[in-house]
């Protein structure tokens, strides 16, 4: 068994078909098959998806009724030569992809599926696998002797050894033209170079991001939607730029997970409520209750003392008072709001589990059961005093 730098273990089974061995999610953008217990259907049988190195993935066709299945290693056509990559979907699934990507299953453009790979295939792909790193640190150096302000984040070998992709990051135009003059004549290939975001980077490169799991990019996300800080002040979240970039220095993507649920619940608020007039002098605005439809304000700007809940509905008449002139009275709502939200907590209703159980102190019996044992070892020794023998008393009779 051959370890592939693909996220899977490579073993022949008869000596030339070849099997990827892997579990679920060993791969970036790994595709769970929910259709697998469904009875394949007729509307596509001839497309397959196939993986390459980290999230690249293509559509080709299998015009040689090649019985496939997940994790087999096919020889695919590519431009030039071919290319070795692991089937990660077929049948009906591959078609809801392309539906999901907007590829037509009859674009003549989609390329061909040749085999399934040899284990002369194999040896080849591994070789050129193990040149992958090595190119990019030489790439990288070549790159700073030309002065190009440029970063070569990763470097791709196709399967044949004939073409490699060095995948870039640049913040503006690179004039790269020497650099594939002296990559092509150093390592005899074919010279491929694709610019990639900040974004793309971390995908490919992977890590851990401040929830503690894999990035979202490296895993599932295949598209990448733009992300500003509007998104973090609807949700009314500090604007620390620290804590809100991720791995690629950029806005970090989850901020739009939970976006259109804050945009909904902000849908009755007033565009503008940074301050209101009452009887009792301005009110600054402090915190934003979104859901519970609360604003907390306060006599001050800097300070949180004595904070006064107001809701949306009292919000738009003190509003509509304060265009007229008048200072509207106010009266702190948060008691009424919370009573009105009592319902809405954990109520035992079968009576089996309590969310308080472990706050309630057990009594302490350790000393207890301490002085039993000790009064229990005491009577023991004194039992074993009365039944041992009196020898001593009748010495010298």
């Amino acid at each position: 068994m051959n370890c592939i730098s693909r996220g899977c273990h490579i073993e022949g089974t008869d000596g030339n078909v070849t099997q990827c061995h892997a579990s679920n999610s060993c791969n970036k953008l790994d595709v769970f098959n929910w259709l697998e217990d469904v009875p394949v259907s007729a509307m596509v049988t001839d497309i397959a998806e196939i993986r390459f190195k980290n999230s690249r993935k293509y559509f080709y066709r299998n015009v040689n009724d090649l019985i496939l299945r997940k994790g087999d290693v096919v020889a695919v056509e590519s431009s030039p030569g071919h290319d070795i990559g692991i089937v990660s979907l077929i049948g009906d699934l591959a078609f809801e992809q392309m539906r999901k990507y907007n590829v037509s299953p009859d674009n003549p453009d989609i390329k061909k599926i040749y085999r399934k790979a040899k284990g002369s295939d194999i040896e080849k792909w591994a070789e050129a696998i193990s040149l992958e790193e090595k190119t990019m640190i030489r790439a990288r150096k070549v790159a700073v002797s030309l002065s190009l302000n440029m970063k070569i984040g990763d470097v791709e070998y196709q399967g044949d050894k004939t073409k490699a992709i060095f995948y870039y990051i640049a913040d503006e135009r690179v004039d790269f033209r020497e650099l594939i003059k002296v990559l092509g004549a150093e390592f005899k290939v074919r010279i491929e170079m694709k610019q990639i975001g900040a974004r793309q980077e971390a995908g490919r490169i992977g890590g851990i991001g401040a929830c503690g799991r894999e990035l979202c990019c490296a895993t599932w996300m295949s598209n990448f939607n733009s992300v500003s800080t509007n998104s973090a002040r609807i949700q009314d979240i500090s604007l620390n730029p620290q804590k809100l970039a991720g791995q690629c220095s950029k806005l970090k993507c989850c901020l739009n997970y939970e976006l259109d649920v804050y945009v909904d619940a902000r849908k009755g608020f007033p565009e503008r409520y940074e301050q209101i007039e009452t009887t009792e002098g301005t009110l600054y605005i402090q915190k934003t209750d979104i859901f519970r439809k609360l604003l907390w304000y306060s006599k001050e700007k800097d300070n949180l003392n004595d904070l006064i809940a107001v809701s949306v509905e009292r919000l738009l008449e003190i509003q509509s008072q304060n265009k007229q002139g008048i200072k509207a009275e106010v009266t702190n709502e948060a008691e009424k709001k919370i009573k009105n939200d009592e319902n809405l907590d954990f109520t035992n209703v079968v009576g089996q589990e309590s969310l308080t159980r472990f706050d309630k102190k057990k009594p302490n019996n350790n000393n207890k059961n301490r002085n039993n044992n000790n009064k229990n070892n005491f009577n023991r020794r004194n039992q074993g005093n009365r039944n041992k023998p009196q020898g001593n008393a009748n010495k010298g009779v």
